[in-house]
């Protein structure tokens, strides 16, 4: 596969600097102002952009996420819409690669093979599906990596030496290091622990290495740009996405900016890192 994914990394590390990934929540606080975020990450700096496919049980994410998930159901947000967006944003931006982040139950309820035909066409390049074990491999990511996309798994920092090579066997586009130990959002990273962490990984693969969970500011996310190749930012931009609601937890005329304002101070952060390679 040459992926939109693989094309962006391999071009950053060119440029000698690290990705940074931004998450938010698909249809979150409602559909159009969503797609309206969605086109504006990579003008503000986001080098992929990962959308979350909302799910009324979301086990991995901390309060932020879930809150989230929950708004962009009660706007109505589906599958069908979610892919909508991404067509949507494939209209003015054919080169920032598109992740579609979630659990594997939306996905189940739409169809694995519809699904995949769907996500191909309207431009997803990547699925992370956190609660599909390498062990269900012909369940998803197999056919996923059939059909031209990338599956990336999550490495966390209970994944030993002998875990390892079963998380990354049928991993691509990248590695998705989970910073610390429980939900999202809930604690900051010790950058010198992923360091050490990401280094160990890439004795294991040439695949690139992310690194989220916790990153929620310009300090943070340079410090792990440094020694990792990508930082993806998902909690503290849904959680300032969701300080600009109003009252009735609608979008006001600052949402927008609000979200991207943080992103390019993000992308600052990254942008200065010094970077140490492991390899």
């Amino acid at each position: 596969m040459n992926t939109r994914i693989e094309k962006r990394f391999a071009a950053l590390k060119k440029e000698g600097r690290a990705a940074l990934v931004t998450f938010t929540m698909a249809g979150d606080p409602d559909y159009d102002t969503s797609l309206a975020i969605t086109k504006a990450l990579p003008k503000a700096g986001a080098d992929i952009v990962e959308l979350g496919m909302p799910f009324t049980d979301p086990m991995a994410d901390g309060p932020a996420i879930q809150a989230a998930g929950l708004r962009a159901l009660k706007s109505g947000q589906r599958m069908t819409r979610t892919l909508a967006l991404v067509r949507e944003f494939r209209k003015e931006d054919d080169e920032t690669p598109v992740v579609l982040m979630g659990y594997y139950n939306p996905i189940y309820i739409y169809g694995n093979k519809r699904f995949l035909i769907d996500a191909k066409a309207t431009g997803v390049d990547g699925l992370i599906v956190v609660d599909l074990p390498p062990e269900e491999d012909e369940e998803l990511c197999l056919p996923a990596l059939k059909a031209g996309l990338n599956f990336i798994r999550l490495a966390t920092p209970t994944t030993d030496d002998k875990r390892l090579p079963t998380v990354l066997t049928n991993t691509s586009g990248f590695v998705y290091y989970v910073s610390i130990t429980g939900i999202t959002g809930a604690s900051a990273p010790d950058t010198s622990k992923v360091t050490v962490a990401v280094a160990r990984i890439k004795r294991h693969t040439k695949l690139p290495v992310a690194v989220g969970f916790g990153v929620k500011n310009v300090e943070q996310a340079r410090a792990i740009a440094e020694g990792a190749d990508g930082v993806v930012v998902g909690s503290a931009l849904v959680d300032t996405l969701r300080q600009s609601l109003d009252a009735n937890g609608e979008a006001g005329s600052g949402t927008v900016e609000a979200v991207t304002g943080l992103v390019s101070t993000l992308a600052q952060g990254v942008h200065a890192a010094r970077r140490v390679t492991t390899e």
